[in-house]
């Protein structure tokens, strides 16, 4: 297990899966329908033309971790950036950052985690009730520019009915063993007559985390704690045909950057060329063998995060004749983090980062029109944000975007079609001596599904989208050393153009069900950071446009062995390569292959999961990346659920990396400087009621 998988590796593991089902004996059991509120037609997970994964009760009280990176990290094709403890944002078949959306119930996440992977994802996992993760550019009621998928996390935080007996609400308390972390949460909904009120809060104080043995650096990731606290409170009126609702969000966050290093603020720019002075004192603080958590807090810098976002959401029933639905999502955040740096005791703030963002979209369902069901929505955003301090890269800019999308569905017999068309305008002011630019793209997807057989299903979707460059990506100008990079934006970017084809097999009851899918996604124009000169390991970069493809497979089977176990083989590999041509080819931080095997077992209030996982050898590497090694991860959990005077409870233990594997991400920055955490024991309880 060891040695490195030979390139067939997932491509056998694609034919198990794919063929391996044929052998089964059909039954009557069926899989508990999920709707996907993601989709624009809101259907259900069956039901999708691209594949659609949905993290709900049991199985996301399991998964759920203190980010939504890490939260989703083993669904088949999703890895995390993992910058230490407090930044980790999801990434989909190798795409990360603007290329992957993030959504709260439909309204875009507006905090500066697509900026750079050392800020976090302005929302708190533990307080969601559903994650769904729609893979490949499929959803473009969200944006023609999420090539890897979007990600929806849906709240408590407005009420869209009344609490059955008045009120209603859970409350959960958990700890663990490598962060010596503990959190609390809970939420609370109260309604009477036609108004709901719900109230919701967390907090969590999680210190330097454990890795595996045998790191040369120490035991425990010097700066990778992680302390949060979030608040909530909404409020929404129901009636008979819908419901309007107000929330109001507060979030703050404190985490420390692992790794960073003084080494290289001498560097600076000469006629396009690097130029380092005498290196520092490489006190890059990467470990030691027991750093308690004040000896962590005086030394390694910090980030002070504060969000405030207001989220308004309603939804009506037969609005006006010819519309069926009516859906309104809108948003504005007032976002705000400090770089704070520590030296000789004193802490100061390095670089301010500061965004007032908004969002909003309509989206009318109108009834069936000759077969054709359809949505008809309008989409508005716009983002101030400015950067000040020694880490000020970007300059502030406006950037303003409008859209208009529609969806339409068919059914026909076994088969299903979809189209969807969305045309997207933009415009960035910049404050400085660089000049303005708009841009504008359209995208289109068509996608079929055919029932073949009962509960089997193949389905296939061919898009062609548009991604507009961000205001880094064309401004940017300055030295980022959480990345090692000093960064030069490209006014002359122009849109990317992907196109993309995504074949999905499906069966989903018997005794074997399974999902499999294969995609091929080929990005002209692909925007990129093209390293231009180098100092050790400081780079001078420069976003730069060129081909690239994106190809891999995914997919999980499992078999019910008997009442009470059942065993399941699921994996993902994606290769990304740029097009034939001068210069490197391989594309940069892009995951190893996978292969797990888990066993889950049912009986009576019991529930236990077994894993074994298999994260393969990376070395098709990028200029100045390094090879990964690959790793084994061996992963419990075990949960029981009661009642006490009729109130329901549930106690569970989770165990992760317990032969406590010395483990690195590839997909992250800084995978020398913080490794995967090492065995890791985990207790929680929640009470409903």
């Amino acid at each position: 297990m060891s040695r490195r998988y030979p390139v067939p590796t997932p491509l056998m593991l694609g034919l198990v899966l794919a063929f391996g089902p044929c052998l089964a004996r059909a039954d009557d059991t069926a899989l508990t329908p999920v709707t996907v509120s993601a989709s624009a037609l809101t259907l259900g997970s069956a039901q999708m033309s691209t594949p659609v994964s949905v993290l709900a009760g049991d199985e996301l009280v399991r998964r759920r971790s203190a980010t939504l990176g890490e939260t989703l990290a083993g669904e088949p094709g999703m890895a995390a950036s993992h910058f230490g403890a407090g930044a980790n944002r999801p990434i989909i078949r190798g795409m990360d950052g603007p290329r992957v959306k993030l959504l709260s119930d439909g309204s875009e996440i507006m905090d500066a985690s697509t900026i750079s992977p050392d800020h976090a994802v302005a929302l708190e996992p533990m307080l969601s009730r559903q994650i769904e993760v729609l893979r490949g550019p499929s959803a473009l009621a969200y944006g023609g520019g999420a090539l890897g998928g979007v990600v929806n996390v849906l709240d408590y935080r407005i009420p869209t009915v009344l609490p059955a007996h008045g009120v209603e609400g859970s409350v959960e308390l958990t700890a663990d063993h490598a962060a010596r972390g503990v959190a609390g949460a809970f939420e609370l909904t109260a309604g009477s007559g036609n108004v709901a009120v719900h109230a919701e809060g967390l907090a969590r104080d999680a210190r330097d985390y454990r890795v595996g043995s045998g790191w040369a650096a120490g035991s425990r990731v010097a700066g990778s704690y992680n302390q949060t606290e979030t608040g909530s409170f909404g409020l929404s009126w129901v009636g008979e045909r819908g419901y309007l609702g107000l929330a109001f969000t507060r979030q703050q966050n404190e985490y420390g950057l692992p790794g960073h290093s003084h080494e290289y603020e001498a560097c600076h720019l000469h006629g396009g060329r690097l130029h380092c002075g005498e290196d520092g004192d490489e006190d890059d603080d990467e470990g030691g063998d027991e750093h308690d958590h004040d000896a962590a807090l005086a030394g390694t810098p910090y980030v002070d995060l504060d969000s405030e976002r207001w989220d308004l959401r309603g939804e009506l029933l037969e609005p006006f004749a010819g519309f069926s639905h009516a859906r309104l999502r809108a948003s504005h955040t007032d976002y705000g983090h400090d770089e704070i740096e520590r030296e000789d005791g004193i802490a100061s703030v390095g670089t301010r980062f500061r965004s007032k963002a908004g969002d909003a979209r309509l989206e009318l369902e109108h009834v069936p029109l000759g077969g054709w069901r359809g949505v008809i929505g309008l989409q508005a955003g716009r983002r101030d944000f400015r950067a000040d301090g020694d880490e000020a890269y970007v300059p502030p800019t406006i950037t303003a975007k409008h859209a208009a999308f529609l969806i339409e569905e068919y059914t026909l017999a076994d088969w299903r079609f979809e189209a969807g068309l969305r045309h997207e305008w933009q415009r960035i002011d910049v404050d400085g001596p660089q000049r303005d630019r708009s841009h504008r793209g359209s995208s289109v997807s068509v996608g079929a599904v055919w029932d073949f057989a009962p509960q089997h299903s193949l389905s296939t979707t061919l898009s062609r989208t548009r991604r507009l460059p961000t205001a880094e990506e064309l401004y940017a100008d300055g030295p980022h050393t959480a990345t090692l990079t000093w960064e030069r934006g490209n006014p002359d970017l122009k849109a990317e153009t992907a196109h993309n084809i995504d074949l999905t097999l499906q069966r989903r009851a018997g005794p074997t069900t399974f999902s499999i899918s294969v995609f091929h996604n080929r990005v002209d124009d692909y925007i990129h950071a093209r390293t231009l000169d180098a100092h050790e390991d400081f780079r001078l970069i420069e976003y730069a446009q060129r081909d690239a493809r994106f190809t891999g497979v995914e997919g999980a089977l499992r078999r019910q062995l008997d009442t009470i176990f059942g065993l399941t083989l699921f994996g993902d590999y994606v290769r990304a390569r740029f097009d034939a041509g001068a210069g490197d080819r391989d594309l940069p931080r892009i995951p190893a292959h996978r292969v797990g095997l888990r066993l889950d077992a049912k009986w009576n209030a019991w529930e236990a999961e077994a894993e074994l996982l298999r994260v393969g050898r990376q070395d098709e590497v990028a200029e100045f990346e390094t090879n990964t090694p690959g790793y084994d991860m061996l992963n419990l959990d075990l949960s029981y659920r009661g009642r006490h005077h009729g109130i329901p409870w549930q106690i569970y233990l989770k165990g992760s990396n317990l032969t406590d594997e010395l483990a690195y991400a590839h997909s992250s920055f800084i995978k020398r400087a913080a490794p995967l955490a090492g065995r890791n024991l985990s207790i929680g309880i929640r009470v409903s009621f």
